[in-house]
């Protein structure tokens, strides 16, 4: 029966994401997509929770079947919520032409022989949701007078999807790849899970989680590379291996850097034997530094200082593209402006160093969690898909009060697109205190722990 109604959770969760990407509507016609983003995120709430009943020889192909099943879904139907993988099509034709991606903008002269009807649509008077202006050019990629953001092992990545596309396969390629990406995810986890002696049934909550198969396989976006990258550093315990992971995790989606402090949690506490805990500390810096510069040197060579691409533009904005969301909303609640930026980069830098000092090293997973989360809640990021590390790290240990982080940012982008001006201020303050009351409960069961193990 536990089976029977686990399955039929997972079916309705399925049917749920299936009807989401067909006729829930897009981010050009929000109004239906919050309601079904909402069933969706209860039927997983139930699904996980019943799983957590059925013995293990059962659920982990259950989880597996469900995994599969949700990423079929996704791939049901075109990307509804984010152009953003247009500029991956885009980077990947344009080194496959020769010609680094940091060079010149979308709407380049200098590019204008490699642009076709289906990045570069005629006639459509550029109306629509993913459709934008450029130097006299309508396009899908969005912000096409800038240049690439993307780092170089996403754009090694774009280059290789680009390489095995059949010239018809368009958006269902870039979404294939990132279901495949995410199943790897998925088998990941059940092999962190088997050598860490974990309950493998915590895969669930990346497996089933609707921010996978909506941000990651229908949306296709390339932050599940460096997901799965980062999961396999934090599971190995080779200092050298786990270091070159986690920095090429870094150089496909900057996020994963917040996961370092935990790659290295414990390093400073003190006692014996500190030396062995420095020497393994800087075997995992120094190859992640090497990865890091690797990957950048060859583009380096191509392109000079526009490597950097529009990073540093991005990175100087003061808020997001939409025009209802900030950054660091739940700061801004009790601080002027331009305290908020200095003291959520503080608190970050504390929660970095509270894992570096009381972190545990057998499981650096729940520090990376620790320092990620404490960074998405401070900063408050309008792109859910950034969270999708969160999912990860919480399907590598528990700990699922963080996916309220997750949830948050999914209302906050779908409310975004509906003008709900206070819903991010809402949606992570609801985030922040569900951490916080999990913290305060895990806290006071440990202290019980042992009158309980007195008693018996």
């Amino acid at each position: 029966m536990r089976t029977l109604g686990t399955t039929a959770l997972l079916a309705a969760l399925v049917a749920v994401v299936v009807a989401t990407v067909h006729i829930g509507g897009d981010l050009g016609h929000p109004g239906a997509l919050l309601y079904w983003y909402a069933a969706a995120w209860v039927l997983f709430a139930a699904a996980a929770w019943a799983v957590r009943r059925v013995t293990v020889r059962i659920a982990v192909p259950l989880i597996l079947a469900g995994g599969l099943a949700l990423c079929a879904a996704g791939l049901s139907a075109p990307p509804r919520t984010s152009d953003d993988f247009y500029r991956y099509a885009w980077d990947g034709r344009v080194q496959a032409a020769g010609i680094s991606p940091y060079l010149y903008p979308p709407d380049a002269p200098q590019l204008a022989r490699l642009r076709d009807p289906w990045l570069f649509p005629a006639s459509t008077g550029c109306q629509g949701w993913d459709l934008h202006p450029g130097a006299g050019v309508c396009t899908h990629i969005n912000r096409p007078s800038v240049h690439t953001i993307y780092p170089p092992v996403a754009e090694a990545w774009f280059l290789l999807v680009h390489s095995v596309s059949p010239a018809s396969a368009r958006d269902k390629t870039w979404q294939l790849s990132a279901a495949a990406l995410a199943l790897a995810t998925t088998g990941g986890l059940l092999l962190h899970q088997r050598r860490a002696g974990g309950d493998p049934r915590r895969v669930a909550l990346w497996a089933w989680c609707p921010a996978v198969s909506l941000a990651a396989v229908n949306d296709a976006h390339v932050d599940t590379l460096g997901v799965l990258l980062t999961v396999a550093a934090l599971s190995t315990a080779s200092g050298a291996r786990r270091g070159a992971l986690l920095g090429a995790a870094i150089v496909t989606k900057l996020l994963p850097v917040l996961a370092l402090p935990g790659a290295l949690s414990g390093v400073l506490a003190p006692g014996p034997p500190i030396r062995d805990r420095l020497r393994q500390a800087a075997r995992v810096l120094l190859a992640a530094v090497a990865v890091v510069a690797l990957a950048y040197l060859p583009y380096v060579f191509a392109s000079g200082a526009a490597v950097l691409g529009y990073l540093p533009g991005y990175l100087q904005e003061e808020g997001y593209e939409q025009g209802d969301v900030h950054r660091f909303a739940l700061l801004r609640l009790v601080l002027p402006d331009t305290w908020a930026g200095p003291t959520a980069a503080v608190l970050i830098a504390l929660s970095a160093l509270y894992v570096l000092w009381r972190g545990d090293p057998h499981r650096p997973w729940h520090a990376a969690l620790l320092v990620t989360g404490t960074a998405l809640l401070l900063i408050s990021p309008a792109y859910y898909w950034y969270a999708l590390l969160v999912v990860a790290l919480v399907g590598m240990g528990g700990r699922c009060e963080w996916l309220a982080v997750t949830a948050a940012g999914t209302a906050l982008y779908i409310g975004d697109a509906l003008h709900w001006h206070t819903v991010q201020a809402l949606a992570y303050g609801l985030a922040a205190v569900v951490v916080c009351a999990a913290a305060v409960i895990r806290a006071r069961n440990r202290v019980h722990e042992p009158d309980i193990a007195e008693n018996t």
